[in-house]
């Protein structure tokens, strides 16, 4: 359940704890291995309140992914694409390292493979739906080209996250945009001269 802010206070205390507990078993374990019976232990209540405000468990998994997708949009509305990508790339890296151990769990390991592949594909959506660019595409440029970017990023994301947050990230993000800017750019046939006078 999305709260909306009119909620009462019981409410707001169940659902909270309801996701709390649920990122943390996120962290702990694969999504598959995680029970109903056991985050309701964790969150201290009972089977019947949790189904009062949630069907499934894969229910509660796609509530979360709206959430991040759609604090993830809320950051990069407004660029321009492709021209402005660089940007976009560094609100990646910028709002995934604001999250926590739950949102590394579901963006690094194999597990959650279908969710990240419905925050990937919202985000493909609403970003680059808008771009006259990519909608003059064909359905196999379009795919190839988001599997590149979204590869690209992916790949340097989780390697960053691999090596423990080691590299300052404003150097992750110069080199990752490094690689994908060029491809991107060669791509659409850009330079940077032609993407400055844009």
């Amino acid at each position: 359940m999305i709260l909306q802010g009119h909620e009462d206070l019981r409410v707001v205390k169940t659902i909270e704890g309801i996701k709390s507990a649920f990122e943390s078993l996120i962290c702990e374990k694969d999504y598959e291995k995680i029970t109903v019976k056991e985050l309701c232990d964790r969150a201290r209540i009972n089977k019947k309140t949790f189904y009062h405000y949630y069907e499934t468990l894969d229910a509660l998994l796609v509530e979360l992914q709206m959430e991040l997708s759609s604090s993830y949009l809320d950051r990069v509305k407004g660029y321009r694409l492709p021209e402005e990508l660089d940007k976009v790339n560094r609100e990646f890296f910028l709002y995934s390292a604001e999250q926590g151990m739950a949102y590394e769990k579901i963006t690094c390991s194999g597990t959650y493979h279908s969710i990240r592949d419905d925050m990937i594909e919202t985000v493909t959506t609403e970003g680059w739906g808008s771009s006259p660019e990519y909608r003059k595409l064909s359905d196999y440029e379009k795919k190839l080209l988001m599997g590149f970017i979204n590869n690209a990023v992916l790949t340097a994301y989780r390697q960053w996250v691999e090596d423990g947050k080691k590299l300052p990230i404003e150097e992750v993000i110069t080199v990752t945009n490094r690689l994908v800017l060029g491809g991107v750019n060669g791509f659409f046939g850009l330079d940077d001269a032609n993407r400055r006078r844009r």
